[in-house]
């Protein structure tokens, strides 16, 4: 959860490197919390209660991006990388190929390897 909290904490920090798992552990909860409010939103059948998702996915979308940018800058990419996704078909598998990689193990242009910050 600590992960989560520290993206949600650099709300709009687009600047700077990601790890992998800082990445994909606020994917994973992200996704299980919009699941959850889904489930929740349907198992009361309160169509007032989707509004909650909603307004959950708006406050989140510049986080969600913002991490997206610094996993990519993380294997060297610019953040301008993630406008992939436009392309039809291939578009998402490319960018999920690019956050899947290792990031580069020394300092890039976008700052010091965050392993070495935490070894």
């Amino acid at each position: 959860m600590s992960w989560y909290l520290n993206v949600l904490k650099s709300y709009a920090k687009f600047s700077g490197r990601a790890r992998r798992k800082e990445f994909w552990m606020f994917a994973l909860i992200h996704v299980v919390i919009a699941v959850a409010l889904i489930v929740v939103a349907n198992a009361a059948e309160i169509d007032a209660l989707m509004y909650v998702y909603f307004i959950y996915l708006l406050a989140t979308i510049i986080p969600t991006l913002a991490v997206t940018v610094r996993r990519l800058h993380d294997g060297g990419k610019s953040g301008w990388w993630y406008l992939i996704t436009f392309v039809p078909f291939i578009g998402s598998f490319w960018l999920l190929g690019l956050v899947l990689q290792a990031g580069q193990p020394q300092a890039n242009a976008y700052g010091p390897d965050p392993k070495a910050a935490i070894a």
